[in-house]
């Protein structure tokens, strides 16, 4: 291996690993902007403005990048409308795009150098309007000039001694049904909790933190359980836990039940205000009708609801 960056790569994950610790697994490109430092140097970790993107301290790639537009946002690349139809049919790699269609342009040659070099490196996926799930490390195993494109190949574990080492077929495979799997949940709880502007459909608390995206028809269902924004409803942790126990319905009308058992009980504030408060009240909903929840999916949930109390 001789990759005059190496330090800098190794920094770059290690400050990955510790954002992600604090943020979860899709980070807020505040986060990103910020960089990481390599010794006394500040360097960052990707460019607002360019999908592919190599920093100055360094002489090859160190990330690539596709993003989710803001409604009525501008389109740079086509990755940021397809990268969900990728990721659906990929199966051992996943599918990047050049910038613009000339392959000679010196960021395109940068994947080239990439591929050649056997360098790692991050790949931050758009889940969600400003939120990104950082994949790495990646690794660029094909350059076609003819489509367009490169593949990238993430790598499911790499110690310092292999991290220059691109990922064989099974390994390709193998780590590809990882980052699928958690790519679709950090894509819906992201494009949920954006949905509803980060506050909790039932009791309104905005901590980022402490709000997840609840299916209202569970993933394990093929047919309706997709990660579709309009099968999730934002709820605080403590909601979404009531919900999934069936504690919590919510009607097509978007009214909000409690079951007897709670109803039932009597304790402090946060029983007889945060949950027994909020019977016969409306959830807050998205103020754009294609974000709002499925009425067929939410009528079915409740069905069960009703069953269960």
């Amino acid at each position: 291996m001789h990759d005059p960056d190496a330090s800098l790569r190794l920094a770059a994950f290690e400050r990955l690993r510790m954002l992600k610790t604090i943020h979860g697994s899709a980070l807020p490109w505040s986060a990103i902007a910020e960089g990481f430092v390599c010794g006394t140097e500040q360097v960052r970790f990707a460019s607002a403005a360019q999908g592919i993107f190599k920093p100055a301290q360094m002489r090859g790639v160190l990330s690539v990048k596709t993003v989710v537009p803001k409604p009525g946002g501008r389109v740079w690349y086509h990755d940021q409308l397809e990268s969900d139809a990728k990721l659906a049919t990929a199966t051992d790699t996943l599918a990047y795009a050049f910038k613009g269609t000339n392959p000679d342009d010196p960021q395109n040659r940068l994947l080239r150098g990439a591929m050649d070099g056997r360098l790692p490196i991050i790949y931050f996926y758009g889940v969600a309007p400003g939120a990104y799930e950082p994949i790495f490390p990646t690794y660029v195993v094909d350059w076609n000039p003819s489509d367009l494109s490169v593949k990238l190949a993430p790598k499911p574990v790499a110690d310092q001694a292999t991290l220059w080492m691109p990922p064989g077929v099974e390994e390709q495979r193998y780590a590809l049904r990882q980052v699928k799997q958690r790519l679709h949940q950090s894509s819906f709880r992201e494009r949920v909790v954006a949905a509803y502007e980060g506050r909790c459909a039932l009791s309104g608390l905005p901590e980022l933190r402490l709000v997840d995206a609840a299916h209202i028809i569970p993933d394990s269902d093929e047919e309706l359980g997709q990660p579709d924004i309009r099968n999730g409803i934002c709820m605080s942790k403590l909601h979404h836990a009531a919900y999934d126990a069936d504690l919590i319905g919510i009607d097509p009308d978007h009214r909000i039940h409690i079951s007897e058992r709670l109803l039932e009980l009597h304790d402090g504030p946060m029983l007889e205000l945060g949950i027994k408060g909020l019977k016969g009240q409306v959830i807050r909903l998205p103020r754009e009708d294609q974000l709002k929840p499925d009425l067929e999916r939410l009528a079915l949930r409740f069905e069960r609801f009703k069953k269960a109390a």
